[in-house]
């Protein structure tokens, strides 16, 4: 599991600077659902820090709200998963 999460959050580090280097050079974007999605599925962390780090998406109430809960959901469930 320690190694799923570090690769799902690099990649969702990748995908918010990849993301804000696309819409600074007027390129075809990485659609919010899929950036999203990589959050839901571990990469919250690294989607938050992104997030912030690149000034990326700081406005849009869809990231800024949905981002840090699934951070603390995904807190919750590995609290649970390691206190088991």
């Amino acid at each position: 599991m320690p190694v799923y999460l570090l690769l799902i959050n690099a990649l969702a580090l990748s995908f918010m600077l990849l993301d804000k280097h696309f819409a600074r050079t007027h390129h075809r974007r990485i659609p919010e659902r899929t950036l999203l999605l990589i959050a839901a599925l571990g990469g919250s962390l690294g989607a938050l820090i992104g997030m912030y780090a690149f000034h990326h998406k700081t406005k849009h109430p869809k990231f800024y709200i949905t981002l840090p809960i699934l951070l603390g959901v995904h807190l919750l469930i590995l609290a649970w998963w390691y206190l088991r």
